[in-house]
């Protein structure tokens, strides 16, 4: 038996290590939806797969809850896979290694999967304890939330009847979230004709940023963490800009919605000019390490590595500038703030991914919003930058935001229980994040949400953690919730 399966509560921990063990990045659920069918059905519940590939499961109240409202637990399957550059990790066939690390449960060079692990494994434990008092329940758990939400999105009208939901994909205990930004992914794509390249007086090179400490593009988006490509921008305008370089390939992040750890960039190098190009990489490193002492204080890490091997093609000269100028340009982070709430984040956007090799080239950035205009603002942000050197602009998975209701009689009733269970209020607000509620209310909209959790640090990098302690007052005060649901 794995140690973490005998932390407190028992329930939670141990279902909680049995899905680390089985692979779940997004877009490639369906092996843990089966095992959490085969989980409920095992424990007498009712359990299928809908249309939209979601799990739901029902269970009826236990004896004297008949007469309660249904209540809805809600989290997403699928986990973020990032891993550090020298993992051998495989996220579609390898377990997680998880560890215990003070009062701190961590994967081995990996996403830990606690988003939202955590909220799967809590509604488990619920479903499979009969002595645990509530009346009916309805578990949605979706399918690929972390890229674009598409189990939500496909979720129909009708398929559940429950009256209160509670999203367990919060990362903060003691903090209850009733609004969140709307999101949308912007694509930027082009082709182009490589051009044929003497490598005779050419040396090839790669360079390298590695092991940034990445995060969350909506929770930390306001920290201010380096941001990988747009650092490799900084580097390939200060080489390519001024001919001590040509562009062959660039490699950048692999989600939309983490802040890029790495990026790497291959370039041909004159010979004449190799002495110069290392050492305006070298001063591009110093910047950077000086510009982020605060926030990366291990320093930042650029590495660049000859290949022998020297290639024959590289990217036109008109594009190459073109691309690099459009990438330095475009805005990554924090756009604004929630003029009413200061602290908030309101918009922002995270420059994700960049893959430019063999004559394609693509751009993809999330733009985050709690007021569509502003998120359109972006959208056109880009479309006026990428446009102007010949790209399409596309956009995918748009979503409005989720509305604070402050008058919630779920959220009134979870913060009356809270304050009861540990002595102060619970801290009520909305999240720069994307969460389902608001697009499970466009089918819903008289259902009552609300959306808490366990504490998490830096979920979407490989330093995931989750706090020990907070997943048992988060589940105690979910078992407590569950027993207080209004009669109907």
């Amino acid at each position: 038996m794995n140690p973490i399966e005998e932390l407190t509560p028992k329930g939670v921990w141990r279902n909680f290590y049995a899905l680390t063990q089985i692979p779940h990045p997004s877009g490639h659920t369906k092996q843990i939806a089966q095992f959490l069918i085969d989980f409920a059905k095992k424990n007498g519940a009712e359990a299928y797969l809908d249309e939209a590939g979601n799990v739901i499961m029902k269970k009826g109240a236990t004896p004297g809850y008949e007469d309660r409202e249904t209540t809805v637990l809600q989290a997403h399957m699928d986990m973020v896979p990032q891993k550090t550059k020298h993992s051998p990790h495989n996220f579609e066939t390898d377990p997680l290694e998880v560890r215990i690390d003070g009062e701190w449960v961590k994967a081995n060079n990996t996403t830990l999967g606690s988003d939202d692990g955590m909220g799967v494994a809590a509604a488990m434990a619920i479903l499979e304890d009969d002595t645990i008092e509530h009346g009916p329940l309805e578990v949605l758990i979706t399918r690929d939330e972390e890229t674009g939400m598409e189990g939500a999105f496909a979720l129909k009208a009708g398929e559940l009847t429950g009256k209160y939901l509670l999203n367990m994909d919060s990362e903060t205990e003691g903090e209850i979230t009733i609004g969140c930004a709307g999101g949308t992914d912007i694509v930027c794509k082009m082709e182009y004709q490589e051009i044929n390249v003497e490598p005779k007086d050419m040396l090839c090179y790669a360079v390298a940023i590695k092991a940034l400490q990445g995060g969350h593009s909506g929770i930390e988006i306001h920290k201010g963490r380096p941001n990988a490509n747009k650092l490799m921008s900084r580097i390939l305008f200060a080489i390519v800009n001024t001919d001590m370089a040509r562009l062959v390939s660039w490699h950048g992040g692999n989600m939309r919605n983490a802040i890029p750890r790495e990026s790497e960039a291959v370039v041909l190098v004159p010979k004449a000019q190799e002495i110069e190009f290392l050492a305006m990489v070298e001063k591009c490193k110093k910047t950077f390490t000086e510009e982020y002492k605060d926030i990366e204080t291990n320093g930042i890490k650029v590495t660049v590595t000859p290949n022998a091997d020297i290639p024959t093609k590289a990217v036109p000269e008109d594009i190459q500038r073109n691309l690099i100028n459009a990438i330095l340009t475009a805005h990554d982070g924090v756009l604004r703030y929630t003029p009413s709430m200061p602290d908030l984040v309101e918009t922002s956007c995270n420059l994700a991914i960049v893959n430019i090799a063999d004559g394609k080239a693509e751009v993809i950035t999330m733009a985050r919003s709690s007021l569509d205009s502003m998120k359109q603002y972006l959208c056109n942000q880009y479309i006026a930058c990428f446009s102007m050197v010949g790209m399409e602009v596309t956009f995918d998975g748009s979503y409005s935001g989720w509305q604070p209701n402050p008058k919630s009689p779920l959220v009134e009733m979870m913060s009356d229980i809270y304050e009861k269970m540990y002595g102060k209020r619970p801290i009520v607000g909305a999240c720069h994040a994307g969460l389902e509620c608001g697009i499970i209310g466009v089918n819903y909209p008289e259902m009552d949400m609300a959306s808490y959790g366990p504490t998490l640090v830096s979920p979407h990098t490989p330093v995931e953690a989750c706090h020990i302690p907070s997943v048992e007052k988060f589940y105690n005060f979910t078992l407590e919730i569950l027993k207080n649901i209004p009669k109907k």
